[in-house]
């Protein structure tokens, strides 16, 4: 039997059940917490994530993908402690988060840069994938990346081909953060196939903030998975709104291509909690189970389409089959770097 991995350890593919493919647990930068959250308390923060996610198994999800990467904050241990007291599957991820461009750590050194070396975020995502994230064993389950508005920056491009390229080498599954109005999933789509990505093992997340159908039924035509994945932010798209695009998508015999989640977190740094509770009182872990499965129900979606979006469809990402070995960090470095001549 297949065995995934999870922050907890490794857990056989029957044990996935129904998954969320698109969560956060935390979302702090370190930096950041140390200087400008002076009223951080790790031990509560801990219990309240606890309890929240023990809630979120109570209501019927079995498994997690926790999309927090470098770029937004991600201490695994932190994760680790919470994972160890709750029964309920978390999977971390590997890859960056950047709309524009990467830090100061990765800006001189890599392929045609005044460090002239192969891509260092290769060896970063493919060690945290074959060894272990930080000083732990616990190893990413599916990679990471991000086209928002701002487009194919250097930066971004420098990400998504690395990830596209471990992704080949491993065969784990990659979430991509898109813009759907601004139809960067299709730049997605072009990129890691172009890294060697199998499409049918990309989702790209966010595409649920649209109603757009033909663009929505263009990335599926093509393989890729559809991340319905921001329920409870109505203030991007209403409640309404998203359900109708998933029962019209359903309707067309796109269910095998649809995940369903909410983007949500125990805690955040990116938000006031005042504000938010204002502009986003419904953005938690539950509008899945409490809210959108009924309301699906309600409109004629099948128990078979609803399984295919909450088990099948992940099941199927999260198990990579039959693939290569993973090459030694080095030589994927250096037969597959990223060139210059690649971003023209």
């Amino acid at each position: 039997m297949e065995r995934i991995e999870t922050v907890a350890g490794s857990i056989g593919a029957d044990h996935l059940g129904a998954v969320l493919t698109h969560e956060h647990v935390f979302v702090v930068q370190e930096d950041f917490r140390l200087n400008y959250l002076p009223e951080w308390d790790e031990d509560a923060e801990i219990e309240h994530a606890v309890a929240t996610l023990r809630r979120l198994k109570d209501s019927g999800i079995d498994t997690i993908m926790d999309v927090s990467v470098l770029g937004i904050g991600r201490n695994i241990e932190r994760v680790a402690r919470v994972a160890e007291q709750v029964d309920l599957n978390i999977v971390a991820a590997t890859g960056f988060f950047t709309f524009n461009d990467l830090p100061f750590q990765m800006h001189y050194t890599g392929p045609g840069l005044g460090l002239n070396t192969p891509e260092p975020l290769d060896a970063l995502f493919t060690r945290d994938i074959t060894e272990g994230i930080g000083s732990t064993s616990i190893r990413a389950g599916f990679l990471v990346c991000v086209i928002e508005a701002e487009g194919l920056t250097g930066g971004v491009e420098r990400v998504m081909r690395s990830v596209g390229r471990v992704a080949a080498a491993t065969g784990l599954p990659v979430v991509v953060h898109t813009n759907p109005h601004t139809r960067s999933g299709l730049v997605a789509q072009r990129v890691l196939a172009e890294e060697g990505v199998d499409l049918t093992r990309v989702v790209l997340a966010h595409s649920g903030d649209t109603t757009d159908l033909d663009y929505l039924m263009r990335l599926a035509d093509a393989g890729s998975v559809l991340g319905m994945d921001r329920f409870g932010l109505s203030v991007l798209l209403p409640h309404q709104d998203r359900i109708e695009t998933i029962v019209a998508l359903a309707d067309r015999g796109y269910s095998d291509r649809m995940v369903l989640s909410q983007d949500a977190f125990c805690y955040s740094d990116w938000f006031d909690q005042t504000a938010m509770d204002v502009l986003a009182d419904d953005w938690n872990y539950f509008q899945v189970t409490g809210r959108v499965l009924p309301d699906l129900r309600r409109r004629g979606v099948s128990e078979s389409a609803i399984s295919s979006m909450l088990r099948g469809v992940p099941h199927r990402l999260l198990c990579p089959g039959e693939v290569a070995a993973v090459e030694p960090i080095r030589l994927l470095s250096e037969k597959t770097g990223f060139s210059p001549e690649k971003r023209a």
